[in-house]
């Protein structure tokens, strides 16, 4: 086994090392989530935290780690009443992205359910993280319905596979820990209300503090074994320290002017249900606990406050996670913060860190760090970064104006793609998936997953006098099986192709365009699609942002968008031809909604018209699915986004009747729109 990274040599991200020392402290805080850029050592910290944790006095050969002091009446390889325990180090397990549901919860083996009536089941991940650590790399990545059953497993303790009849259930209890990169998609906000607390780690713009983490780095890469035992004293004092805190968490006692703080907090910030509360309640504490304090203070809830609601607030993908401090300062300070706490150099305190304890000193390590600088370099930076924004208007472009802001954006009824597809579980289009209705049943191509029991019986009845059959059992065999084929909803590739030519302008039609397209945004995301935006003007097209989960980088690339130049509409359309030729080769399952906002006014070059309806004949020859939202204005229309969609083989719908919510129904079978029939059409 290779020797991890030490945890006490991690320089800076305060917030991570203490929202998993909390969890380590007390698992009933409910986990956390890690949002931040990629290379800030979040799996390194995660896989560091297991090197800390206590070791578990668990029942020998028991496969689910039983409790030998408190076994699980209900495990599967007990009972164990009476059973002597040994001890091992806490695991850490790890979940891929691509895992299955059944190497998640666990597995029957159902030929021998049903043939011999045992529950011979095979452990899942959850089972192996029971009183350990439960690490899930880009969460936000996971299958919706992998996420659900975590969080339920979580949430209660335990775990339960059920199937056709028959059941398991055994005891999961453990720490859960997910990371992700926001720029890769969010988590829905019923999920993130899941987890316990949430940190934003980012890297720092401090020089010799980057110096100090490069160094530290490729000492330990040269010689890990060499660099931990460096470290040997330091972690076996925060390990000390965590026994500590667990050891004093039962005592401590949290008084009715801090619960009325945390809920006035809650209230504050208009949080939506009860689990904010609670969490903020089992933070204070473990920071109490923390500090070696038996009471909560205020500098405890303020601290809880800013590790349990950030992302409990978010309510659309366009809002930023964050908390208003001077908000939470004023709420506190007028439920009673600070009036009755104790004197600050009390027990424990910790010397005025505002964490509720800190952490232990790094600069008594081998290897002193420089003096953080974390927080002070942030918003510059973030600053800096949004002025680049890929979006931004670029010199040079004639009659080029500046970006205007989007509409309102509104709720949109469904697009769909027609037809039945295999692509990734989503909300959006038909298609045979893992959950749904069952609709048929097949032999299975590999492991059985969802059994059809009636197939299977019918399958195995005409042989069961030929198998010798004698007793009440059915004889079943491996080619009796059947597998279930359901059928279900899928996400798609929405591709919008907007025109932001000087056609389009005028600052009231591009600011109702721009709503509209957040509006469909915000229905990509609530069903789980990918997205990608595509923009055309002056003499050619630009993939603003390539396919993406995010649909908030979408959003941001959209409010940045300048207009002006000519409309090249036929370089739009063909890039687009390319994008999605790509996608194809990347993720073939997965099917593409085209949606071009334009007025189909193509300028520049030789018959613009003629080359704009040829390169939407190449969509339509390949059976892309689309719609073109037609922005034309004024008393006298053209009519030319109805011609281009029939070359697309799509459908036309103007934009105040996209604002009216009535493109679900124009498009909700395009295929009937086909060739040749791209006029305009109500719901």
């Amino acid at each position: 086994m290779s020797t991890p990274y030490p945890f006490t040599a991690i320089v800076g991200q305060d917030d991570l090392r203490l929202g998993l020392l909390l969890n380590a402290v007390s698992p009933a805080v409910g986990g956390v989530l890690v949002r931040g850029e990629k290379g800030t050592a979040k799996s390194t910290a995660v896989r560091a935290l297991a090197a800390l944790m206590p070791e578990v006095s668990v029942v020998p050969g028991c496969r689910f780690s039983c409790d030998p002091a408190a076994p699980d009446p209900a495990c599967p390889d007990g009972p164990h009443e009476g059973a002597s325990g040994v001890s091992r180090a806490a695991r850490t397990v790890e979940l891929p992205v691509g895992a299955s549901e059944d190497r998640l919860v666990g597995a029957l083996d159902i030929e021998r359910a049903l043939a011999e009536g045992v529950k011979a089941f095979e452990p899942g991940l959850l089972a192996d993280a029971h009183r350990g650590i439960l690490y899930v790399d880009e969460v936000n990545l996971l299958h919706d319905h992998l996420v659900d059953l975590l969080l339920d497993a979580a949430a209660m303790g335990a775990s339960y596979v059920e199937r056709e009849g028959v059941s398991v259930r055994h005891a999961a209890r453990f720490l859960l820990v997910g990371t992700m990169n926001p720029e890769e998609g969010e988590l829905r906000p019923q999920l993130l209300d899941r987890f316990g607390l949430t940190v934003e780690v980012a890297a720092s713009r401090e020089t010799d503090q980057r110096v100090e983490v490069v160094r530290r780095r490729l000492a330990y890469e040269d010689d890990p074994a060499g660099f931990a035992a460096r470290w040997a004293d330091e972690e076996a004092e925060l390990r000390e320290r965590i026994a500590k805190a667990r050891a004093l968490l039962p005592e401590v006692a949290l008084g009715d002017q801090a619960l009325r703080q945390i809920a006035a907090t809650c209230a504050a910030f208009e949080v939506d249900g009860m689990r904010a509360d609670i969490v903020m309640a089992r933070t204070a504490t473990a920071l109490a606990a923390w500090a070696g304090r038996t009471d909560v203070l205020a500098e405890d809830v303020r601290q809880a406050a800013l590790l349990a609601l950030p992302h409990r607030r978010r309510r659309n993908p366009f809002d930023a996670p964050g908390l208003d401090e001077d908000k939470l300062d004023d709420t506190l300070e007028q439920n009673g913060g600070g009036d009755d706490d104790p004197e600050p150099d009390g027990p424990g305190d910790g010397g005025g860190d505002g964490g509720g304890g800190g952490l232990p000193p790094q600069g008594d390590g081998p290897d002193t760090p420089p003096p953080s600088a974390d927080g002070a370099d942030d918003t510059p930076g973030r600053g800096g970064s949004e002025q680049s924004e890929p979006g931004a208007p670029v010199p040079g472009q004639g009659g080029e104006q500046q970006p205007v802001r989007a509409g309102e954006p509104f709720r949109t009824k469904m697009l769909s793609v027609p037809g039945l597809g295999e692509g990734a579980a989503g909300r959006r289009s038909r298609a045979r998936t893992e959950h749904g209705r069952t609709t048929g049943a097949r032999r299975p191509e590999g492991a059985l997953t969802k059994l059809h029991l009636a197939a299977t019986v019918l399958a195995a009845a005409p042989h069961q006098r030929a198998r010798g059959r004698s007793g009440r059992g059915l004889v079943v065999r491996r080619d009796d099986l059947r597998q279930a084929t359901r059928e279900g909803r899928e996400g798609n590739l929405v591709l919008f192709v907007v025109d932001a030519s000087g056609s389009m302008a005028a600052r009231q039609r591009m600011g109702a365009v721009k709503g509209a397209v957040l509006s469909l945004l915000m229905d990509a995301y609530q069903r789980r699609d990918k997205v990608g935006l595509i923009t055309f003007r002056g003499r050619d097209a630009e993939l603003a942002l390539p396919p993406t989960s995010s649909v908030d980088a979408a959003a941001a690339r959209l409010e940045s968008l300048p207009t002006g130049g000519r409309t090249p509409v036929a370089a739009g359309l063909l890039k687009a031809h390319d994008v999605l030729r790509v996608e194809r080769l990347r993720d073939p399952s997965r099917r593409a909604l085209l949606v071009v906002v334009t007025d189909g006014r193509a300028t520049g070059g030789p018959d613009p018209v003629a080359l704009a309806a040829r390169a939407a004949r190449l969509h339509a020859a390949e059976g892309v699915a689309s719609v073109v939202v037609d922005c034309e204005t004024g008393p006298v229309r053209l009519g030319l986004a109805a011609d281009l969609a029939r070359d697309l083989g799509g459908t036309a719908v103007t934009l105040d009747e996209l604002r009216a919510e009535s493109i679900a129904g124009l498009v909700k079978d395009i295929r009937g729109a086909g060739p040749g029939n791209g006029d305009r059409r109500a719901a």
